[in-house]
């Protein structure tokens, strides 16, 4: 729709390469352009485990395909990061996977030990920055402060080292009285 629901129009012909009678998991519109939205489609009660994610620039006429290789899982939400545009986060059946480059290349989060595990909903907290992470059977995970994922590029991956900003951080101690 393009006149605040009064009509509707069937897109899923336009979408190149979608097998049939293919469950949509997830429908997003860009909170950067006004033409742009990304669709998730789940057929694995077919048996198919393929990540299919695409992306229209220009309102549906048009889809591109993200996340064609390399990505594990059918996908069930695609999000934009809301300070960096090319920032995308993927939820599939086996984990979380994000790019840098708006969709061109995938790399799986594995941070802190997080499993392959169904990723259901992603949100980026709009105070803190932090990405919190539903899933299905082992709760909420928190990644806390985008900053430095915000600050990867091409060219930082070429870097021996590389010190990316972050926010200000506390060092607690806990303690139960007596000696620290």
């Amino acid at each position: 729709t393009r006149d605040g629901g009064r009509t509707w129009t069937n897109m899923v012909g336009n979408v190149t390469g979608l097998p049939k009678a293919s469950w949509v998991s997830w429908v997003e519109a860009s909170r950067y352009d006004a033409g742009t939205a990304y669709a998730a489609f789940d057929r694995h009660t077919f048996g198919d485990m393929t990540t299919w994610v695409y992306r229209t620039t220009d309102y549906g006429k048009t889809w591109t395909r993200l996340a064609d290789r390399g990505v594990r899982g059918y996908a069930h939400v695609i999000k934009e990061d809301t300070v960096k545009k090319d920032l995308l986060f993927l939820g599939t059946e086996f984990g979380l996977w994000i790019s840098i480059d708006a969709g061109k290349t995938w790399a799986q989060f594995k941070g802190h030990d997080f499993p392959d595990v169904a990723v259901r909903e992603v949100q980026v907290h709009p105070r803190e920055h932090d990405l919190v992470i539903a899933t299905h059977g082992l709760g909420i995970w928190i990644i806390d402060d985008l900053t430095p994922l915000r600050a990867l590029t091409a060219v930082t991956f070429q870097e021996q080292t590389a010190f990316l900003p972050g926010r200000p951080v506390q060092q607690r101690m806990p303690a139960s009285g007596g000696w620290g």
